[in-house]
């Protein structure tokens, strides 16, 4: 189904001016979203923004931990 994945450890900043994607290092990241915290809009622009960073599908990219939280773990499939 999918050749490779990663998990990657990002910390989200919302209510941002900017949307953007920091790389700290190879598993570490910034994602910088202007959607505030509720009903999921942060999350649904984490994926945005991160298939866009890394050219996959947002199908390919799932939050595995820290749905409610700002500190999160995701997979993306390649």
């Amino acid at each position: 189904m999918y050749n490779m994945h990663m998990r990657i450890f990002i910390k989200v900043k919302t209510k941002s001016k900017i949307e953007k994607v920091e790389k700290i290092d190879s598993d570490n990241f910034v994602v910088f979203t202007n959607s505030a915290p509720e009903k999921g809009k942060a999350n649904k622009a984490v994926i945005k923004l991160l298939s866009k960073y890394f050219k996959t599908p947002a199908a390919n990219i799932k939050i595995i931990n820290g749905l409610t939280s700002k500190n999160k773990i995701v997979e993306i499939y390649f």
